[in-house]
């Protein structure tokens, strides 16, 4: 009895989290429906997990890459054409990143200076892509450093543009010195503490997401987007263009934007997510396009109808139920800076006017069946990339 007693009281700081975040949930200022509080309740589940992950994959002197979110621990309007992966540093020891460049449209490292809180958004101490790491004939790769000081953590984003074609890499990071060492073994005090750095980490990352936001989306007037700008956060070579939707069932939104090229952005990418601060379900809906994925116009614009209703059209972003929601246009491995006219418009329009107000609507048409074929690429290519 006493060992049980010994175990509740270890483990008693993530339930004590856990409820203070099911609270948190619970009283979200932007549930309105049933869906809204199930979706929470959901993103929840995947933040417990996803807490749990980071917390035990704090190993400074044996770091590892761990998936930082994924279908199933989403945080941060997490971009459905990215592989995200962290590891822990101190900034006093020697690392090694190795791995094989695979042909996703871009592979960029960040190392940032904390972690994202309700109140802040974490210095990026330094930010690149692999165009300055030396990579072999076959993709293999080696990079030594010394991180930055006061970094902590180290980030890596690898970007699909099309699903089908594009090959994950691999990486892998270990201490430069601690080749054929070993870790001490846990111990009860070890165990506890992660206990409580897992459930710090749930409630911190349920406020932050929930504040983030009001920083850079919902003080705009709705169904607009900003120009194109530099990402938040020190992304060396992202461009983003942001706005928040409210749309009535009846209602679409067109957003129209220049198709920007791969000698100019060999990534090119829209999505949507709920007020959770979540990408919208990416697998079986399609509510997110690359350029790539996206059908282009004889102007040379991409067209992009977001609504709930179908509009039959190939370039349909699925509501799926929520008339609110966030919208996000990013560019990425750019060559140069993008100004005005590389960014979007919107204007919203009755869906049942839309094969008058949407440009080349004939040539945007897509049947019942060419659709759902679009959907199974969709889980197929998210089945063979993300793995766990």
């Amino acid at each position: 009895m006493a060992g049980s007693a010994a175990l509740s009281e270890l483990t008693r700081s993530f339930a004590d989290a856990v409820l203070e975040a099911e609270q948190i949930i619970t009283s979200a200022p932007h549930i309105q429906t049933e869906q809204d509080l199930a979706e929470g309740f959901d993103y929840l589940a995947g933040s417990i997990r996803a807490s749990l992950a980071m917390a035990w994959a704090y190993q400074r002197d044996f770091p590892f890459f761990v998936a930082s979110t994924g279908p199933y621990t989403k945080l941060g309007l997490d971009n459905p054409d990215t592989l995200y992966f962290h590891a822990y540093l101190r900034d006093d020891a020697e690392y090694v990143v190795s791995g094989r460049r695979g042909t996703t449209s871009d592979l960029s490292f960040q190392m940032l200076n904390g972690d994202y809180s309700p109140v802040d958004v974490p210095d990026s101490l330094t930010a690149f892509d692999d165009r300055e790491l030396r990579v072999g004939p076959d993709g293999e790769f080696e990079w030594r450093f010394v991180p930055p000081r006061g970094s902590s953590m180290l980030i890596v984003r690898e970007v699909f543009s099309d699903w089908a074609s594009e090959q994950r890499g691999t990486i892998a990071i270990r201490r430069g010195d601690l080749a054929g060492a070993a870790p001490p073994p846990p111990d009860p005090a070890t165990m506890a503490k992660r206990y409580r750095v897992a459930g710090k980490i749930l409630i911190s990352r349920l406020q932050t997401f929930l504040a983030f936001p009001q920083w850079f989306y919902l003080n705009l007037p709705p169904n607009t987007l900003t120009e194109p700008r530099p990402t938040p956060g020190g992304l060396a070579t992202q461009f983003s263009a942001v706005g928040h939707f409210d749309l009535r069932e009846d209602q679409a939104m067109i957003v129209t934007v220049p198709a920007a090229g791969k000698d100019v952005a060999p990534y090119q990418g829209i999505q949507l997510g709920s007020m959770w601060y979540v990408s919208l379900e990416y697998i079986h809906h399609q509510t997110s396009l690359t350029a790539d994925q996206a059908r282009h116009d004889p102007d040379g614009m991409l067209r992009f109808v977001i609504s709930e209703r179908d509009p039959g059209v190939a370039n349909w972003l699925e509501c799926t139920g929520h008339h609110r929601g966030y919208v996000q246009q990013r560019w990425q491995r750019l060559s140069r800076a993008l100004g005005p006219e590389d960014g979007p418009t919107a204007e919203v329009v009755p869906v049942g006017e839309i094969p008058e107000r949407l440009a080349f609507y004939h040539e945007a048409r897509v049947s019942k069946a060419e659709y759902r074929d679009r959907i199974a690429a969709r889980q197929a290519a998210v089945a063979q990339r993300m793995l766990g």
